[in-house]
């Protein structure tokens, strides 16, 4: 049951008509429920409101699979002016971005060129940017940019994904690095040549990572709504002497609000991951296909008042 309903929203993910329909006329509906606002702009009031309650944030603009060298370079200005208005408003905020949205499926040169852009705007600024992981054709061309960009800017982390058989081996490949990583289970839809097909595989792997970045002594971000999950890095960090300044959860904006919340009252480290934009449709699709309980958390998020 639980494939077949992460086959569904997977599919309706990719669906071009209700897409477009959800840009023209979804946007505020969603805003303030499951994402920030249709632009950065709109999306401070919102951030303020989560950093008084005591939650950090990380901000995506959403879009991806970009084919057009306007649009990325686009995308990349509109990334750094966000960069430089979380310092000036002096939020805590980083950003999040998807290499396909800068270029990379166009040209290799293309997304160095806004990359190096952005993280020299970074830098500047002190505002982490993470490299989002995309699905596995563009798995390894994402972690050789992280690892060149690793070498010359500190304020750049990357993510990996715990359904993958190679992720084992891409924690060592960059644990050198010294870098922050984020762990999460994943949410594109590959095949079992690729990816891990049973849920309790995945849960497995992904205690591993979480493991083994934490015992290399890297940062790591547990981006999870899995209360399994959450107490295993509990329970792991307190048994092996991990100070709680080592790691944080990441959760979604609009979901498990309550958890977030208690989190940050037991002394944890909580960002909330918040999306902005038009295209968020096929976001919103692939987190309810990522877990079953979405569905019932992002219900209560869109009925609150």
């Amino acid at each position: 049951m639980e494939a077949l309903t992460r086959d569904f929203f997977l599919f309706l993910s990719k669906n071009n008509f209700l897409n477009k329909l959800a840009q023209n006329s979804g946007g505020n509906f969603a805003a303030g429920k499951i994402i920030g606002g249709t632009n950065f702009q709109s999306s401070i009031r919102f951030i303020r409101e989560l950093n008084k309650q005591g939650l950090s944030v990380t901000v995506d603009h959403l879009g991806e699979f970009v084919d057009s060298k306007e649009v990325a370079n686009e995308r990349t200005e509109e990334c750094i002016q966000t960069i430089e208005m979380i310092k000036k408003e002096n939020l805590d905020s980083q950003v999040s971005l998807k290499m396909t949205s800068l270029g990379l499926d166009i040209d290799r040169d293309l997304v160095v060129q806004n990359m190096t852009r952005i993280l020299d705007t970074a830098e500047k600024n002190q505002v982490m940017v993470t490299i989002d992981m995309e699905d596995v054709p563009r798995c390894q061309a994402t972690l050789d940019l992280f690892k060149q960009f690793k070498e010359k800017y500190h304020y750049v982390s990357t993510v990996l994904q715990a359904y993958l058989y190679r992720t084992e081996a891409d924690l060592a490949d960059v644990s050198d690095y010294n870098p922050f990583l984020r762990l999460v289970k994943g949410a594109y839809k590959e095949s079992p040549e690729h990816a891990y097909p049973e849920k309790k595989d995945v849960d497995e792997n992904y205690k591993k990572l979480i493991a083994q970045n934490l015992l290399n002594g890297n940062y790591t971000a547990i981006a999870s709504h899995d209360d399994q999950i959450i107490e295993f890095t509990k329970e792991f960090a307190k048994k092996n002497n991990i100070p709680n300044d080592q790691f944080e959860f990441q959760m979604l904006y609009g979901m498990r609000n309550k958890t977030q919340l208690e989190l940050v009252k037991q002394g944890y480290k909580m960002r909330v991951y918040v999306p902005y934009g038009l295209d968020w449709y096929g976001y919103f699709m692939r987190r309810l296909a990522e877990r079953p309980a979405n569905i019932a958390f992002v219900f209560k998020g869109m009925v609150k008042k």
